[in-house]
């Protein structure tokens, strides 16, 4: 059975891999913005890197669309 778990991870790569480099990408350019910016529309620093980094793909679209501040430049 781990043969074909394998097997199935192989054939789905191709789709995989830029989910993956979407949702770091993503990842590592709201936690750099919100470390760098200390402006937020709601909430604060902490709040933002854990709702950035726990619910990955979404996270950072949620803190880019509704977190960041006015005052960015």
């Amino acid at each position: 059975m781990h043969t074909n778990n394998v097997q199935i991870l192989i054939d789905y790569w191709p789709i995989l891999l830029p989910v993956v480099l979407l949702e770091f990408g993503l990842m590592i350019a709201a936690v750099v913005h919100v470390l760098r910016h200390p402006h937020y529309r709601f909430g604060n620093k902490l709040l933002w890197l854990v709702i950035v980094v726990v619910f990955q793909i979404i996270g950072p679209v949620v803190y880019f669309v509704f977190g960041r501040g006015e005052s960015d430049q």
